[in-house]
């Protein structure tokens, strides 16, 4: 009889929120809907016959002409999970260690552990942030091979600033793989995506599924120096992007002025969202974070009672534990948020 092996048989898939609800703030993605017209001009040219560009190249031209990056350096794949996929699975072996942090986004462990990595854990700070030092002795010490977080982090929206993440990285022989996911939210000088040529040891991971508003493409992006995009492209499926994908995101990448206010149309939301939380001043708020990303992390006494009932009138939040990650939706999103936490009565 076939028996299943031992990463597999407790293994459970991912589980997203189900259902419908009206307004959905709960999986960080844009409250920005892209216009049909210029989605089927952009999808006009596709040949769904032909395979696709294997190495994107006009999409990367497009991503990185957007960036001011060089191509050379840039690997596409279908969201940062494929690409987080290949790094643990490639570039590290079975039983090497591998350094997360917690909290921090759950795939890290998730893909570490089914590719059979010894996965270290440093629990954060009670504020909720990194320390460096730490990890960098950690990573010393015990002759950790890599080290992955998202820098600004979901869940906790908080950033480590530039200098002690290249601080960390020019410490340590470890291959620190650096998920920016959230970095158009914050501030660009304190993005790594411009220096990874000059470490041998830096991926920066970025996505167009959050500021830019393409979740449903999934597609992400590896910035790293010539050598490890070399292997990268190497242990990549071939045709890993498809036509459609690679179409619409280059269309739009282009179009420079629009993903720049689309960016800016979040974080303003985002200031929006904050201003609406701040002002309930609900007694069961013990903290509500300072946020660089999308989305306000809230801890609270009430967590699955405010959980439920948004859901009962048909917002989905993220529930958290102790905590409540609320992403930032449009005007009328953040309103009827607030005007449901405002009747909250428990």
């Amino acid at each position: 009889m076939y028996e299943l092996n031992k990463k597999l048989k407790n293994l459970l898939p991912y589980d997203p929120i189900q259902g419908e609800y009206k307004i959905r703030l709960d999986a960080n993605e844009s409250f920005i809907s892209t216009d049909r017209e210029r989605l089927c001009e952009a999808v006009s040219s596709v040949q769904l016959n032909r395979y696709p560009d294997p190495y994107a190249k006009r999409l990367i031209s497009s991503y990185c002409d957007f960036y001011g990056i060089d191509t050379e350096l840039v690997t596409s794949g279908n969201g940062s999970d494929e690409l987080i996929s290949i790094l643990t699975a490639c570039f590290l072996e079975k039983g090497d260690k591998i350094l997360c942090f917690s909290p921090d986004f759950s795939m890290y462990s998730f893909y570490s552990s089914l590719y059979e990595l010894n996965v270290i854990t440093i629990d954060k700070e009670p504020d909720l942030t990194i320390n460096i030092d730490k990890a960098i002795q950690k990573i010393n010490q015990e002759n950790i091979k890599a080290v992955i977080f998202s820098n600004p982090c979901n869940p906790t929206s908080l950033g480590v600033e530039k200098a002690d993440v290249e601080r960390l990285i020019t410490s340590v022989n470890a291959l620190v793989i650096l998920d920016e996911a959230y970095m158009d939210f914050w501030d660009e000088e304190q993005s790594l995506i411009k220096d990874t040529a000059k470490y041998d040891n830096l991926i920066v991971l970025r996505t167009c599924s959050k500021a830019l508003g393409m979740a449903g493409l999934r597609l992400g992006f590896a910035v790293s120096d010539k050598i490890i995009t070399n292997k990268l492209r190497a242990a990549k499926s071939p045709y890993n992007v498809n036509s459609l994908t690679q179409s619409v995101a280059e269309y739009f990448l282009s179009d420079k002025r629009e993903m720049k206010n689309r960016i800016e149309q979040c974080k303003n939301a985002r200031n929006e969202l904050f201003d609406l939380l701040n002002e309930l001043q609900m007694p069961c708020f013990e903290k509500i974070y300072p946020s660089v990303t999308n989305f306000a992390f809230v801890k609270t006494t009430k967590a699955k009672e405010i959980f439920d009932y948004l859901l009962d009138n048909s917002i989905a939040v993220r529930y958290m534990g102790d905590y409540l990650r609320i992403t930032a939706g449009s005007s009328e999103e953040n309103k009827a948020l607030y005007d449901a936490l405002k009747a909250f009565k428990g």
